[in-house]
């Protein structure tokens, strides 16, 4: 385990929930990420520790190069200048991807949301897609990025699903994550127009972006 004597193994591992404690940015496996079902936020009784500025955790351990080189794939090589005008957090686009679509569906977030209430968009019962996220870190990082949507049918509540995103640190770029492969409802009875509530939030309850929009499921996708 990175090249580390057997006998150090455990301390090892002391040493990595000590980092994800202190730092609070692990680099998630954003490969087998599952998208899981729930109703409401559970109260697990879990109080953080007190969040560091990303000035004190690039100052911290400069002489161990196992946590510099650490920090470096979190954070980049380079220090950066946030925009303090800038939320720390922002969603610029959501796309559908669908390979039974004619074309992938796209959500300009960056503009005004209630438009979005107003354009109906169209899958074909059954079919097979997945979320792609594009957002940018401006400052601090960010712990346990989730997306979250509910899914309303003539105001019944039908479907809730989280997708983990992960953790990240501050990044000159736009960075991306693509979610795990879901389903769209099958059946006569599923047809029809839903309403979906999304947001992006993460484990400090942050809430970076919501809005609403329109899925309208039907029989052959038009």
């Amino acid at each position: 385990m990175l090249g580390l004597d057997v006998c150090e193994f455990g301390g090892q591992v002391l040493e990595l929930l000590w980092l994800t404690m202190c730092y609070r940015g692990l680099l998630a496996d954003k490969t087998n990420l599952a998208i899981e079902e729930e109703d409401d936020d559970r109260n697990l009784n879990y109080n953080p520790p007190a969040q560091k500025s990303l000035q004190e955790i690039q100052e911290m351990d400069k002489d161990d190069e196992s946590l510099v080189k650490y920090k470096q794939t979190l954070l980049g090589p380079e220090a950066m200048s946030p925009d303090p005008s800038e939320p720390n957090v922002r969603v610029t686009r959501l796309i559908l991807l669908c390979d039974d679509a004619p074309e992938p569906i796209t959500m300009d977030l960056t503009g005004e949301l209630n438009a979005l209430k107003e354009t109906s968009f169209t899958l074909q019962e059954g079919a097979k897609y997945r979320l792609k996220v594009y957002f940018k870190v401006n400052r601090d990082i960010v712990s346990g990025l989730k997306y979250r949507q509910v899914t309303y049918k003539k105001g019944v509540r039908k479907n809730t699903v989280v997708c983990m995103m992960g953790s990240y640190g501050p990044r000159a770029g736009e960075q991306e994550f693509l979610c795990p492969a879901d389903e769209a409802p099958k059946g006569m009875m599923s047809r029809g127009q839903y309403v979906v509530k999304s947001c992006f939030t993460d484990d400090d309850k942050n809430v970076y972006l919501s809005w609403e929009w329109v899925l309208n499921i039907s029989k052959d996708g038009n």
